[in-house]
């Protein structure tokens, strides 16, 4: 029997942005789907996410094109033995309402998993990205939400369980200072690390409401805003007795502040960069006080989330029972509606959201 046919719609980045991004820099299309090819399946896209480093592509993905970026949907047609219909999967197709997989995008089922992190890798105009589909099978634990699959069980919460584990490694009663705090990664570092025994929880952010969200919801000890005068002044006093780990997510004044109060021997793991995603051709003078790695003992360590797939079913392991009992709740904000997709990402540029931003393709919420 021949199916009837389904039109996707897409959002496609038709302009390069100089400086931040705008509505202009966007269309919506639409477009009728081939057939399902054998070994391939057709996703109905339920959420997709909206994330930072998204304006730094910009700058060198392919334009007239679908934004990429994380997804997830649920399968209504499949001719693969891996999938079938009905399943909840995640994928890396991006900014539309359906993705139709081909065969060589659908990995078996006892593949690695891959947590659906950034598969683009930052290089010039001219040089082939690096994509993958990141497709995936994925089953919810009872009563979570599958849009946490964007959110802590997902590339977000992997980048902050890597950086908190894996990089910073940070100890049970240790001191944290964590940039950005009040946007996905942020509030993700700050969560996991209540929960891994963090001694006094510090975090940055642009507004008095999201101070106020990170020290009365989010349980940090203390919080400022940024615009409120130099970073390492107000560092010192959130944190007088120093700090033993910097979770970066600014880079900038914030990382010369971090230097400025780390301990001896503290670390850094420096995840993002948001102070410069506006103009990646004019960043940010490097710290003033950058020998002070060298003098204080300190250690700077950069990462990627894609190179630590392998964590991703002990990430879920550890955050299942949070999340069932109730004792962890993912700190998101939802935009309803694929037609506000390009709203919901210029909000979250503008520092709109606390928490993961993420997009609700349709009006009805798929748990």
């Amino acid at each position: 029997m021949t199916r009837t046919a389904v039109t996707a719609r897409f959002v496609h980045q038709v302009a390069r942005p100089q400086g931040r991004a705008t509505a202009t820099d966007f269309a919506f299309v639409e477009a009728p789907l081939p057939p399902v090819e054998p070994g391939g399946a057709l996703v109905e896209n339920l959420y997709f996410s909206v994330d930072p480093y998204m304006r730094e592509v910009m700058d060198f993905g392919d334009l007239h094109a679908p934004m990429e970026g994380r997804a997830l949907g649920r399968v209504v047609e499949s001719r693969s033995d891996q999938l079938k219909v009905g399943d909840l999967v995640a994928h890396r197709l991006g900014w539309r309402t359906h993705a139709l997989l081909s065969p060589d995008q659908i990995p078996h089922r006892s593949a690695a998993p891959d947590p659906g992190g950034v598969q683009v890798r930052l290089r010039e105009p001219g040089v082939p990205a690096l994509r993958s589909a990141g497709v995936r099978v994925v089953t919810p634990p009872a009563g979570v939400p599958f849009r946490t699959y964007l959110s802590l069980l997902g590339g977000t919460g992997l980048t902050a369980y890597v950086g908190l584990t894996r990089i910073a490694r940070l100890q049970p009663g240790e001191s944290l200072y964590v940039s950005a705090a009040a946007g996905g990664v942020g509030t993700a570092v700050g969560q996991l690390a209540r929960l891994m025994g963090v001694g006094r929880l510090v975090g940055s952010t642009g507004s008095a409401v999201k101070v106020r969200h990170l020290t009365e919801r989010l349980g940090f000890d203390a919080a400022f805003d940024h615009h409120d005068g130099p970073v390492g002044e107000q560092l010192r006093r959130a944190a007088p007795d120093g700090l033993d780990v910097y979770f970066d997510n600014v880079g900038g004044d914030h990382l010369a502040g971090a230097i400025d109060v780390l301990r001896d021997g503290g670390r850094i793991a420096w995840c993002g960069a948001v102070a410069q995603y506006d103009d990646a051709a004019n960043p940010p003078a490097a710290p003033y006080n950058l020998y002070d790695v060298v003098s204080k003992s300190l250690r700077l360590e950069g990462f990627l989330v894609r190179n630590h797939r392998e964590v991703q079913g002990e990430l879920e392991e550890y955050l299942a029972p949070y999340l069932r009992s109730g004792v962890l709740v993912p700190d998101e904000t939802v935009t309803v509606g694929f037609d506000r997709s390009v709203h919901a990402f210029l909000g979250m540029l503008a520092g709109a959201n606390t928490g993961k931003a993420i997009v609700q393709v349709g009006t009805a919420a798929a748990e």
